[in-house]
C-alpha cells in the first residue's frame, strides 16, 4: 500500500531547506529583534531580508509588507482595520459568498458589531463572480472589496485583474486573500491592482504560524494588535523570527520553481480528472477547468456516498484527503462553496477534495485511479440514494 498525500491545500510540509534557515534562529541567533545589542541586531537584519524576499515575489516594496501569524488574521486585519479607517466615509463592504471564513465571519461580525453593510456577491456555477454584479453593488458607500484570488475548495481563479481595474477606477480598495493562490500561480500586485493581499507561509512549504499582509504604500489601517513598536508599530508582538525567515525563503524557492512546477503539476491533474471523470459513473467535477482553475486542485461530488465515509476509506488505502476546507471539516452542514455554485445537499455531502503538490508524481495518480472507483462503487452499492437516483434517470 501507498502513502499518497493529496491535501496541500489544507497544509503543505515544511522544505528541509527551509527548516534549515530556520533552525539558527532558535539556537544561536535567538535575539530579540527589538533589543540593541548585536545578537539582537542578527535577529533585526534576517527580518528584514525575509521582507524583501516576499516583497521581490510579489513586485512589491519591502516596506509594504507586514507579517502577521497566519492568513486569517491579516483577513482580520484587513476588514476590521478598513472599516474603522474608513467609516466616516461609508460603511459598505463587498465581498462573495464563497470566501474563506476568516473573510465571511468577518464580516458577519462587523455587521452585528460596528452596523456595516456587507453584500455577499453570488458566484456562477464554476465559482466566478459575474463582474457586472460587482459593478452593480460598489455604492459611494463601499470602502473595501475583498474578494478571494482563487477558492480554497473547488480552486476557481477569480478575474483579479479585471477586479482590481474596476476597484481602482471606482476610487475603491481592492483587497484579495492570495492564501491558496500564492504558491500556484504568479502575482504581480501592482500589474494586477491590488491594494491589500493575505499570505500564508504553510501552504507554500513554509511554516505554520506565520502569515503576511501585503499593504499598498501610503494606505492606512487601524492598528490590529496594540502593544509595542513591532512592524512599525501596527501590528505589535515580538517577532517570530524563525517563521518569518522561513516564509522569506519559501516563497523565494517556490517562485524561483513554479515556471517548471506549474506545468508539471496542472498536468497530473488533468489526468487525475480525466481519469476520475472516465472511471466513476455520475462523477461530477466542481469548479473551472483549465487557465481558470489552481493547477493543483480537484473537486468531486459523487452523489450516494458520503463525503466523511470516502475520506475513511481513502485513509485506510494510504491516502490523505478532505471533502472542503480543512477549517470546517468538523462540520456537518455541507460547504457553503458547493451550496452556492448550486449543488444540491446530496451532492455537496458526497464531495472529496484532492490537492497535489511537490511530492505528487505519476505513479500516485495511478494508485488513487487504481483504488478510488472501487470505493464508490462499494459505497454506493450500500446507499439507499443511490438507488433513488439510478431509478429518477430510469437505469434501474
Amino acid at each position: 500500500m501507498q502513502n499518497v498525500y493529496l491535501d496541500y491545500a489544507a497544509t503543505t510540509p515544511t522544505d528541509p531547506e527551509v527548516l534549515n534557515v530556520m533552525t539558527p534562529y532558535f539556537t544561536e541567533f535567538f535575539g530579540n529583534p527589538s533589543s540593541i545589542y548585536s545578537l539582537a541586531s542578527k535577529s533585526r537584519a534576517a527580518i528584514e531580508k525575509a521582507r524583501g524576499q516576499v516583497a521581490a515575489a510579489l513586485n512589491a516594496l519591502p516596506e509594504e509588507i507586514f507579517f502577521t501569524s497566519s492568513g486569517t488574521e491579516a483577513d482580520n486585519w484587513t476588514l476590521k482595520g478598513t472599516f474603522e479607517k474608513l467609516q466616516s466615509k461609508g460603511n459598505h463592504i463587498i465581498t462573495t459568498q464563497i470566501e474563506h471564513h476568516a473573510i465571511l465571519h468577518t464580516g458577519e461580525y462587523l455587521e452585528k458589531t460596528r452596523s456595516a453593510n456587507v453584500t455577499y456577491l453570488p458566484v456562477d456555477e464554476e465559482g466566478s463572480i459575474r463582474m457586472a454584479d460587482l459593478e452593480a453593488a460598489i455604492t459611494d458607500k463601499t470602502v473595501l472589496v475583498s474578494i478571494m484570488f482563487a477558492n480554497n475548495e473547488i480552486g476557481t481563479i477569480q478575474p483579479i485583474k479585471e477586479i482590481g481595474a474596476l476597484c481602482r477606477r471606482k476610487g475603491v480598495l481592492f483587497h484579495t486573500d492570495a492564501v491558496q493562490a500564492a504558491a500556484q500561480v504568479e502575482i504581480d500586485v501592482k500589474d494586477l491592482c491590488i491594494d491589500m493581499m493575505s499570505l500564508s507561509a504553510h501552504k507554500m512549504y513554509g511554516p505554520k504560524g506565520t502569515g503576511a499582509l501585503y499593504l499598498r504604500k501610503g494606505l492606512k489601517l487601524e492598528n490590529f494588535i496594540h502593544g509595542g513598536g513591532q512592524e512599525k508599530g501596527k501590528r505589535a508582538s515580538t517577532e517570530n523570527i524563525a517563521g518569518i525567515i522561513g516564509m522569506g525563503f519559501a516563497i523565494e524557492k517556490m517562485k524561483a520553481h513554479l515556471p517548471q512546477e506549474k506545468p508539471r503539476i496542472s498536468g497530473l491533474r488533468d489526468r487525475l480528472i480525466e481519469g476520475v471523470l472516465k472511471t466513476i459513473p455520475h462523477a461530477k467535477l466542481n469548479g473551472a477547468r483549465g487557465e481558470k482553475r489552481l493547477p493543483n486542485n480537484t473537486n468531486f461530488s459523487f452523489i450516494g456516498i458520503e463525503g466523511e465515509t470516502l475520506l475513511l476509506d481513502l485513509d485506510s488505502k494510504g491516502i490523505s484527503a478532505s471533502t472542503g476546507s480543512a477549517c470546517t471539516s468538523g462540520s456537518l452542514d455541507p460547504s457553503h462553496v458547493l451550496m452556492a455554485i448550486g449543488l444540491k445537499h446530496e451532492q455537496a455531502h458526497g464531495s472529496l477534495r484532492m490537492t497535489l503538490g511537490h511530492g505528487t508524481d505519476d505513479g500516485q495518480v495511478d494508485y488513487v485511479l487504481s483504488v478510488l472507483p472501487e470505493i464508490v462503487a462499494h459505497r454506493r452499492e450500500m446507499s439507499p440514494l443511490w438507488e433513488d437516483y439510478l431509478k429518477s434517470l430510469g437505469e434501474k
